[in-house]
């Protein structure tokens, strides 16, 4: 098994120059990539940096995208293919390259870069970059996932929810400087709203550049714009990346092909032209992702459930809980209850083909954990007349969640019970709120046995600072002891499984109002290998 080098994180984030998109290089690399001596800021072609995503033990895909301008149409590009090289080492210095190739950047995919290295060793840290245009990249660190059969450990982060205009990217940033094997995006990468029409509470730091977002330029431009954050850079260059997507990258509260609102101004004047731009949205999103090739958008589909594992210590199956559900029951936004719709047993969150996957993935599953990173909320939350219920559906449960779809949850919970699932562990985003559940087959019954647990990370900007607790939150206690833990800051969680244990760690900004907060540990839990029940670290 190939053991981790001793660079530190601080180390690599300065040498690699992640912050600023540049690299200083050694003189040995130099000569080998003969980058021009300077760089115009109108012409340097990697302002976005560079990213790696989907490990597999013999596997990473590597991205980058040519965006010398990245806030003009095409990012400055002409319409011409342009070569790019790209390289693969076992050492950061680049002395020795195990991977070399040379791809075409072309317009028709924003000139952004997919390659997907093959033949690497399990379990190993590599190095990559990319020249073009007589300029070199950024230098990116990546690791692939441990071997079948193995038992090391896995260092993960998610995170969700990174409303530019709401903060800054401050925990990025903290992500970068952890030790992780891994990172999970669970939706929310870029928001749609227009410039200022979504407002945190105590005001907007930064501003969109343009208006709602509906056509194919439109979403390039703002991954362009999210893209050029120096944490987000920072981030996507210090390790992999597993993504997956909510609503806010093509139309907020959006199910399959009924948008939010039916507003023709915002391409959403039917299902057809809603489906021309949830197809705009894809392609954007697989362009701007470290996706394979084989998952670009194909229209207004892109298949995103994917399967991820990492030895015999965790099986991770991504979810997709939004381009296949039906509509939201009971209106929308609000709360799933009293209407009579929210147990329709023909609705579906996952959709037939997707659930069926999944139960495939628990069943075969050899894994201690078996963790599924998926997008709202899973847990119940008390819905009788009278009981308590948060004034933002974000704050909890709501029909957008899984508590609008309680058939699909109640297959997908039986399922777990009936054939013995041990370690379901179910990372959560979406709420903009740290919370921690006991996933139980009935809410309502206190003495339902817990099936899994439900780790829910709040958001890396959205909603500003926030505070140490939701109000929405303490009002749902009293009916739902299920709901264990909560915090109304900006993070993420940091996760470590190995075959006895997960914990996870709650980790908190105090603001991201202003740059550069540190980072702590709110919350900490511990879940032993076959308990199912998180306990206080």
């Amino acid at each position: 098994m190939t053991e981790r080098p001793s660079l530190s994180r601080r180390h690599f984030l300065a040498s690699t120059g992640a912050a600023a998109g540049l690299v200083a290089l050694p003189q040995a690399v130099t000569t080998l990539w003969r980058p021009a001596t300077s760089a115009a800021a109108d012409t340097y072609p990697f302002t976005l940096g560079v990213a790696s995503g989907d490990p597999l033990p013999d596997a990473v895909v590597i991205w980058t995208r040519l965006a010398p301008q990245p806030l003009e149409r095409a990012g400055g590009m002409t319409d011409e293919p342009v070569p790019v090289r790209w390289e693969v080492s076992a050492t950061e210095d680049f002395r020795r390259p195990l991977r070399r190739g040379t791809t075409l950047a072309v317009a028709a995919e924003a000139h952004t870069v997919h390659v997907d290295v093959r033949g690497l060793d399990p379990h190993t840290w590599y190095w990559y970059r990319f020249q073009a245009q007589g300029e070199v990249s950024a230098v990116g660190r990546t690791r692939t996932a441990p071997a079948r059969g193995s038992i090391a450990p896995v260092a993960f982060a998610f995170a969700s929810c990174a409303q530019y205009e709401h903060g800054w990217f401050t925990a990025y940033r903290r992500i970068a400087e952890e030790d992780l094997d891994v990172v999970f995006h669970l939706g929310d990468y870029v928001y749609e709203f227009a410039g200022g029409d979504y407002q945190a509470p105590a005001g907007n730091v930064r501003t969109h550049a343009g208006g709602e977002l509906v056509t194919l330029d439109d979403y390039r431009r703002r991954y362009a714009q999210y893209s050029t954050d120096a944490d987000l850079q920072a981030a996507h260059a210090a390790a992999p990346w597993i993504v997956t997507w909510d609503d806010h990258e093509v139309d907020n509260n959006y199910a399959a092909a009924v948008p939010e609102f039916t507003d023709a101004a915002q391409g959403n004047g039917d299902e057809a032209s809603f489906l021309a731009r949830r197809a705009a949205a894809y392609q954007a999103y697989w362009e701007h992702m470290p996706l394979r090739p084989e998952n670009r958008a194909v229209g207004p589909d892109l298949q995103l459930y994917r399967g991820f594992t990492y030895g015999d210590t965790a099986s991770f199956s991504v979810l997709d809980t939004r381009q296949y559900r039906t509509d939201q029951p009971c209106g929308d936004p609000g709360p799933a209850a009293g209407c009579g719709e929210e147990s329709d047993p023909q609705a579906t969150l996952l959709g037939q083909v997707q659930a069926g996957w999944l139960e495939d993935r628990l069943a075969a599953s050899a894994a201690t954990w078996n963790v599924l990173p998926q997008q709202v909320f899973m847990a119940g939350t008390d819905a009788e007349p009278g009981g308590a219920l948060p004034d933002d559906p974000r704050d909890a449960g709501g029909s957008d969640s899984w508590d609008g779809y309680r058939a699909s949850r109640h297959r997908l919970l039986d399922f777990v019970a009936g054939r013995g699932i041990e370690n379901l562990v179910v990372l959560t985003g979406d709420v903009h709120n740290h919370c921690l559940a006991d996933l139980r087959r009935d809410f309502e019954d206190e003495m339902s046995p817990v099936l899994g647990t439900e780790l829910v990370c709040t958001s890396i900007a959205s909603g500003g600072d926030g505070t140490d607790r939701s109000a929405g939150f303490e009002r749902l206690l009293p009916e739902n002891p299920h709901l264990r833990y909560n915090s109304n800051r900006r993070g993420y969680v940091s996760c470590r499984a190995d075959r006895e244990t997960l914990r996870a760690e709650f980790r908190v900004l105090d603001h991201v109002s202003t740059p550069g907060a540190p980072v702590r540990t709110d919350a900490a839990f511990v879940i032993e290998a076959g308990t199912a029940r998180a306990e206080p670290a």
